[in-house]
């Protein structure tokens, strides 16, 4: 048996399956603790809570993980107290509950074998729970209760019947269930009267002695409400029968029961004669690790290659009998790799969610007030760009709180509100996505950007650069205007590391910003990085695969129009000037140009440029191959695919290209160099400093 979980990926250990589990839950609390002190109703925040820590204490109890079932046990007793309105919803007590939820988190990472929590730390935050249970004892003035409980019509609840209907599952002991414990905490709300029912037991010759086949009716007379009554009955519910309703007909919460999924076991308990209520339908799920999901997207890599080399050597040898045959193939092998790549995207709200958490830390620490906005959580995103993406958009939403936002004092005397709005939002736009990073705070200051880089010699002080330009000078490794460097800014690694793990996974950064009005920082990124549509286009005896999603159009360039341009790489396209990159000179391709050459215009950032090559041969479907750690520096290059007759194309990334050429052409523009070229010729020396010069290997 434990072969088998292992050939399907799941792990056998349960303290391994218990921490799946957590780290959905903590997901959760994390979620709700930040929302609950906004809420103006948070009682249904707050039974989430208590739910999470009691499935956590549960849970970990049964694993054998007393330490974290003992300290998660005063989380709840405090969370119980403030359902109970004994203690009031504030801001300290949510950021009591994430210190809580991170304490879990590291008392399951020493479990995994990861470092310890540091000593006493839990004792001390359990000291911090009962100075809260204290604050709200008895004689203390309190606030209004958070909630009123279910069915009462006065300042506290009186005492009500509930009429309680338990049908366990028949696998319930081999799961490791207790009938007899869960009737004993059902005891501690209030006095019960159970009956036990046996019209389900079979014969005796028939009986399994690992099933359950007895059913209960509980009367209990008690205070709490119907989520305390289920709260008992927590970790059985969803594969249960469990109905609980108030005595004298009245009705019970708008919660609809649990009911069993399914039936389990030779012997099945028989349905019963009244119904329990609607069926509740979940949507099945596979944990997979990662590495077998990379796995299958190589072997379908593979398999599009394959298909690939087959189609052309069936229409080179014009063989009639394969052509039906591969069409049907290369039809069955795309919409494999579509549904292969959709296993592999995610919504980037999986990423957004663990932002409010940064967004509140933060404001505190730097005594300001932020609020953040999400917006396009749905938008979904291959999961290995997502997994790269969540640092740069840290740095981003540093920059946004320390840089831009203003203290509240400040923001209350320019007419602003004192909490800054930092808005985060994902959209599809074609076969890419943009992910913007934006606030209402004071924007950058251009004339502090020239004066920081006129003292680092980067640009002369009579030099003429545009606002584009001058914001580009942010991205440069160690620039910053900070004048001290704290914990949060001021050594200039933030947006360096942003612009260069942004190229990494081939996509574009934008930066446009306002004084007074604040900054908006838009990354656009392709949808995948495994398999992209790809344009072919060759150089001498060299093909290389332009990436389609940045491919605007292609003209052809005379060579009577390169002796017209007077030296200067531009091409006339429709009353258009746009500038051109000779990839042939710049990579260094033996022989001569043709005398009709095709430029492919592509799309960086907010600008045309085109690329000349010798032919364009069409689009490829083209299966990503990294070059490996010996190529590294190469930025120019993205990556590899293997063509169908066994050549290896590189994939540019365009970005560096432009780059590259910029710093080429500044370089070898001598005394016909524009102050721009030269600024740019001293960003890309800056760069080699920092940094290995990119070379292109053919």
């Amino acid at each position: 048996m434990r072969n088998l979980l292992l050939e399907a990926g799941v792990p056998h250990n349960p303290v391994d399956t218990f921490v799946h589990e957590a780290e959905d839950l903590l997901a959760e609390i994390e979620m709700a603790a930040l929302s609950m002190a906004a809420e103006e109703q948070p009682e249904e925040t707050v039974h989430l809570l208590f739910r999470a820590f009691h499935t956590i204490k549960g849970s970990g109890a049964m694993c054998g993980l007393d330490a974290l079932a003992e300290f998660t046990h005063h989380i709840e007793n405090l969370l119980a107290q403030v359902r109970d309105g004994a203690i009031p919803v504030s801001a300290d007590l949510a950021d009591l509950i994430l210190l809580a939820k991170d304490q879990v988190r590291c008392l399951l990472n020493a479990e995994q074998g990861g470092v310890e929590p540091p000593a006493r730390s839990s004792e001390k935050l359990i000291a911090e729970v009962r100075r809260f249970i204290g604050a709200g004892a008895p004689g203390i003035e309190r606030p209004p209760a958070i909630r009123k409980p279910v069915g009462a019509t006065g300042p506290a609840a009186s005492e009500r019947t509930w009429l309680i209907e338990f049908r366990p599952h028949a696998g319930l002991f081999a799961r490791g269930g207790n009938p007899v414990a869960l009737l004993k905490d059902l005891r501690r709300l209030g006095p019960c009267e159970v009956e036990a029912h046996t019209d389900l037991v079979p014969e005796l010759d028939v009986i399994q002695p690992d099933q359950c086949y007895l059913w209960w009716s509980i009367r209990l007379s008690s205070q709490c409400d119907e989520n305390a009554v289920k709260d008992v009955f927590i970790f059985v519910e969803d594969e249960s029968r469990l109905e609980v309703k108030l005595s004298e007909g009245l009705a019970s919460s708008s919660r609809a029961p649990e009911v069993q999924l399914a039936e389990a076991g030779p012997v099945a308990p028989a349905t019963p004669a009244a119904p329990f209520g609607r069926s509740v339908a979940k949507q099945a799920t596979v944990r997979v690790p990662s590495s077998r999901l990379d796995r299958l997207v190589n072997l379908v890599g593979e398999l599009v290659m394959n298909q690939s080399r087959l189609a052309q050597a069936a229409s080179q040898h014009k063989l009639p009998e394969l052509a039906n045959p591969v069409q049907e193939l290369e039809r069955l092998v795309a919409e494999l790799r579509d549904n292969v790549l959709g296993i592999r995207m995610f919504p980037i709200g999986t990423l957004f969610g663990g932002f409010r958490r940064l967004v509140h830390d933060l404001s505190n620490e730097l005594g300001k007030e932020a609020e953040l906005v999400t917006e396009g959580a749905e938008t979904e995103l291959d999961k290995s760009i997502l997994d790269q993406l969540g640092e740069p958009l840290v740095h981003c939403l540093r920059n946004c709180l320390d840089h831009g936002a203003e203290l509240p004092d400040e923001r209350e005397v320019l007419g602003k509100p004192r909490r800054v709005k930092v808005r985060l939002s994902a959209a599809h736009m074609g076969s890419s996505v943009v992910v913007c990073v934006e606030d209402d705070g004071r924007g950058v200051d251009l004339e502090a950007v020239r004066a920081k880089a006129v003292e680092r010699q980067l640009i002369a002080a009579d030099a003429s650069l545009t606002e584009k330009e001058l914001l580009g000078l942010i991205l440069l490794p160690g620039f910053s205007t900070a004048s001290q460097v704290t914990n949060v800014s001021g050594r200039g690694v933030g947006m360096d590391v942003v612009r260069r793990q942004i190229d990494a996974l081939r996509g574009s950064l934008a930066i446009t910003s306002e004084r007074g009005k604040g900054t908006r920082i838009c990354i656009t990124l392709p949808l995948t990085l495994a398999i992209i549509e790809g344009l072919l286009i060759q150089i001498g005896s060299d093909q290389f695969i332009v990436p389609m999603a940045v491919v605007n159009e292609n003209v052809e360039l005379l060579r009577s129009q390169r002796a017209s341009s007077n030296g200067r790489n531009l091409i006339a396209v429709r009353g258009d000037l746009v500038p051109y990159i000779d990839l042939r000179s710049m990579f260094r391709v033996d022989g001569a140009a043709l005398p009709i050459e095709k430029v492919v215009i592509v799309q960086h950032e907010d600008q045309r440029v085109g690329l000349v090559v010798d032919f364009v041969l069409g689009t490829h479907q083209t299966v990503i191959q990294s070059l490996g750690e010996f190529y590294r520096n190469i930025e120019a290059v993205s990556g590899a695919t293997i063509m169908g007759d066994g050549r290896v194309a590189l994939i540019l990334n365009i970005p560096a290209v432009v780059r590259m050429a910029q710093a080429h052409y500044a370089a070898g523009a001598g005394a016909r160099a524009t102050s721009s070229a030269q600024a740019a010729a001293r960003i890309s020396r800056l760069a080699r400093e920092q940094h290995a010069e990119p070379v292109c290997v053919m």
